[in-house]
């Protein structure tokens, strides 16, 4: 079903309620007005509709609003993410400065033991940068990375 299928249940819902003309225009709906007229002859109603146009109201909400429709020149990070190289068991890898070491060690398909993966049993041990330290817990340094598994 479409909104313009939907319109008349709209209208229907809004004239039982006897919702205000500004309430009703957020559906763009057709709002009827009834005028009665009495002359001599008797009495005669005619029924007109009055448009109300679907956000008619907002027109001017976003007018003050300066920063609209520019479009920024770089999206997303100023400069780009803070990238290290890291050598995985002598593979060059790519890794972002702060990324955990045991999801690096996966996307370069570089088999590492774990068993708790919380730091605990100490399964996951590997040398970086010459020190020991368990990969589940260590992240990539900034700069350059050198990881060998035990």
């Amino acid at each position: 079903m479409s909104l313009r299928d939907l319109q008349p249940f709209f209208a229907a819902a809004c004239a039982l309620l006897v919702l205000a003309a500004p309430q009703c225009s957020a559906f763009g709906i057709l709002v009827p007005s009834s005028v009665i007229t009495r002359s001599s002859a008797g009495t005669t109603e005619s029924t007109t509709a009055t448009p109300l146009h679907m956000f008619g109201n907002l027109k001017g909400a976003f007018s003050n609003d300066k920063s609209l429709g520019k479009v920024d020149a770089s999206p997303g990070l100023k400069g780009g993410p803070n990238v290290s190289e890291c050598m995985i068991n002598g593979k060059p890898v790519k890794a972002v400065a702060g990324q955990r070491v045991s999801q690096v060690a996966a996307a370069a398909r570089v088999k590492i033991t774990y068993s708790c993966k919380k730091g605990d049993c100490g399964t996951c041990e590997i040398m970086q940068n010459g020190r020991i330290v368990k990969a589940c817990q260590a992240k990539i340094n900034s700069g350059k990375c050198d990881i060998r598994t035990l």
